[in-house]
């Protein structure tokens, strides 16, 4: 895509079948923990986003052999047993936050001295809480910007000493994720604590799944305490990536606007991805939801607002935000405070958005109430940010003269979306 803004056409009520990519945090779990496995693992329904491919393009650039086949959804890994064959790399990962928190784990059990940087915005994200984690187990790492909390990031490596550590919860549960999966390859069996709250704690289940799926479990007592076992390295296999949950959410929310129906195809209730649970919360504001094998339909109703802790579920806050502006009363976003961090200040910039296309919105230090306001067309900023892209292109379901700015920038986790919104789009 390469217009510099795109206009949503307004739609009548979305109908169709939806079959969105696979799971962009399920796709870089599995590339890890493949490129730290015995043997060759595939990877199916693999994603193919600027985030993926940093991650692949990183682990060949450490010398383990990535064979991408992204057109056939297929990713081939030739694991090196917890070994990283290159002594010194300079790596590039864009935005792509969960490339450069699990890379600098891993480069943590190589011998040499390695680099990461990426955006500019990657370079504004903190890293501290993971870099002082890697000091504490006896590897040099520290950031070069943010006065040593963030990126470019430099790691002088001798391998992982392991024993307890201490994590802060309450920034990115992608830390806590990153030391789980290089836990085995320590020198020393690995315990975690975690301090306070963690936040998004679905990406862990979904770290634990991969690990398991690769033959290593991990011990954990809820979200607190968690223990890795040393000498029992993880196993190659065939792994199958599901749709993802943060991309569906968009044509669940698209049909709650219109009043429309989507059935979303290749994931059903028993998924580990809490952003799925955004159809309970549009089911509270009125939408039907009916939950296959394989399938989640949701049809939207008269829409009401809600008060919502989305903390399980933060990435789909801007889909709630959208989908708040058409809803009779109040909707509170509660306990998000940890937004603030990823690719863009999400609460600012959905807050900032909507105003713009006309909602009332008042933002607080971890969340946003949104009353429906007269909503007009506008040209809405994305801020490089993918989730602000998607999000905020659903008021142009409902609003002539929506336009989304630098759409592109969805490519990080959805290429073809403005394709598949089109797709299930009617005249109004």
């Amino acid at each position: 895509m390469t217009e510099s803004v795109l206009t949503v056409e307004p739609s009548g009520p979305v109908r169709g079948t939806v079959r969105p990519p696979g799971s962009k945090s399920y796709t870089n779990r599995a590339l890890m923990v493949a490129a730290l496995a015995e043997g060759t693992s595939t990877i199916t329904n693999a994603l193919e986003a600027d985030d993926t491919r940093y991650m692949a393009q990183a682990l060949s650039l450490l010398g383990i052999d990535v064979e991408t086949r992204f057109e056939e959804k297929r990713v081939t890994v030739h694991g090196r047993g917890g070994q990283i064959p290159a002594s010194e790399a300079d790596l590039y990962v864009g935005n792509a936050g969960t490339a450069m928190r699990f890379l600098t784990a891993l480069v943590s059990l190589g011998h040499g001295r390695y680099r990461l940087d990426g955006s500019p915005r990657m370079r504004e994200r903190p890293i501290g809480d993971l870099l002082r984690a890697l000091e504490h187990l006896g590897v040099s790492a520290r950031g070069e910007s943010g006065n040593g909390e963030c990126p470019p990031v430099v790691v002088q490596a001798t391998g992982l000493g392991g024993g307890e550590v201490t994590l802060p919860g309450s920034v990115s549960s992608q830390y806590l994720s990153a030391l789980l999966m290089v836990g085995p390859y320590a020198r020393e069996p690995l315990t975690i604590r975690v301090e306070g709250e963690l936040v998004s704690e679905g990406y862990v289940d979904m770290t634990l799944a991969v690990m398991a799926a690769f033959a290593v479990p991990a011990e954990h007592e809820g979200y607190a305490r968690f223990a890795v076992p040393v000498g029992r390295p993880y196993q190659a296999t065939d792994y199958q990536v599901e749709v993802d949950a943060s991309s569906a959410s968009y044509f669940f929310a698209a049909a709650a606007i219109t009043a429309g129906t989507v059935r979303v195809e290749g994931i059903d209730v028993g998924s580990l991805q809490r952003d799925l649970h955004l159809v309970n919360v549009l089911e509270a504001m009125g939408c039907r939801v009916q939950r296959g094998e394989g399938f989640v339909e949701v049809t939207g109703d008269d829409l009401h607002g809600v008060t919502c802790d989305m903390n399980p579920m933060s990435d789909v806050v801007p889909t709630l935000a959208a989908v708040a502006c058409f809803a009779r009363g109040r909707t509170q976003i509660t306990n998000v405070a940890h937004l603030r961090y990823k690719e863009t200040d999400r609460l600012k910039a959905v807050a900032t958005e909507l105003r713009r296309l006309g909602a009332q919105v008042q933002e607080s230090d971890d969340g946003l109430l949104i009353e429906p306001g007269e909503l007009q067309g506008a040209t809405v900023e994305t801020y490089d940010d993918h989730r602000m892209a998607m999000g905020m292109s659903l008021v142009g379901l409902r609003v002539p003269g929506v336009r989304i700015a630098d759409p592109g920038c969805v490519a990080k986790t959805y290429p073809d979306f403005f394709d598949d919104l089109k797709s299930i789009t009617t005249s109004p």
